[in-house]
């Protein structure tokens, strides 16, 4: 199913509220990426799968919590995710959806209400545009946001921790940053760790595995300006990654920039549950 481009939509949408927003993407009315939206709320990466896996991606989750800060988990069946929002429906409020069938990307799609199964499970994961907005507002530019394109993201040689069948690399956003803003921008993302917290890596990308900085695996090139440094996230696109390698029949995930949009405020605590809190990198 191919994607509209829904883009001049965008700047209409950055005013409304959360539930606002989710109304737009429910109605199909919106579809592209959420960066910049739902004011000052969570927003969360997704993954729908079976409840024969879901001890082990659980297990995989708290192994990695930067990559994959559970805010969210559903009951057995139910598309809500009550602890994130009073009506949220996981079928219906995301822009777009990845479905992986034994591993291997099968469609994307819009609207994933036909197949869903009373066997789902879906967990929430924390996003790091979620600390994008204490950025913009403490004046730093972020060119995705300011250029209406997803942010970059990458395949890393950092390797995560397995839990049965889930295993794989670290994925990492990028977003180029000044060098004289660099530890302001570590300090202000470091206080959302149920949103990715504090970047993994700066500076040189091969040291991560990336040699191309101008061909992500997801999302849009951004370039790095004079005077800018590469800085780099821990993503949720990781588990769509370990998803790959676990070949399980079947699992539903967002789009990579396409997320749901919670009414948790993006620096709260997420209820019910205890976050880790990981130091900035030195060094770089």
């Amino acid at each position: 199913m191919g994607e509209p481009d829904l883009r001049h939509g965008f700047k209409d949408l950055m005013p409304l509220d959360a539930a606002e927003v989710r109304g737009q993407i429910r109605s199909g009315a919106y579809r592209s990426h959420t960066a910049g939206l739902g004011r000052n709320k969570l927003q969360a990466n997704l993954a729908i799968l079976p409840k024969t896996f879901a001890l082990d991606f659980f297990r995989y989750c708290q192994r990695n919590p930067k990559p994959c800060p559970i805010v969210g988990v559903s009951d057995t069946g139910s598309p809500a995710l009550p602890a994130l929002g009073r009506d949220i429906d996981v079928r219906t409020d995301v822009p777009a959806y990845y479905v992986y069938e034994n591993g291997a990307l099968a469609e994307s799609r819009f609207d994933i209400t036909d197949l869903w199964s009373d066997e789902f499970v879906a967990f929430a994961l924390g996003c790091s545009f979620t600390f994008e907005r204490a950025m913009r507002a403490a004046g730093i530019a972020l060119w995705h946001i300011d250029n209406n394109r997803t942010v970059p993201m990458y395949r890393s040689s950092i390797d995560s921790i397995s839990a049965g069948p889930f295993m794989g690399p670290v994925v990492v956003s990028m977003r180029a940053i000044d060098k004289d803003r660099l530890q302001q921008v570590v300090e202000i993302s470091k206080r959302f760790p149920m949103a990715h917290g504090s970047p993994l890596h700066w500076g040189d990308p091969g040291e991560i595995g990336i040699d191309d900085i101008g061909a992500p695996d997801w999302g849009d090139a951004s370039p790095i300006g004079e005077g800018q440094v590469p800085v780099f996230w821990a993503c949720g696109v990781t588990p769509q990654v370990a998803i790959e390698q676990a070949r399980i029949p079947v699992c539903i995930t967002h789009k990579p920039g396409h997320m749901l949009i919670t009414d948790v405020d993006d620096d709260a605590e997420v209820p019910g549950l205890r976050s880790t809190r990981p130091q900035a990198r030195t060094g770089k």
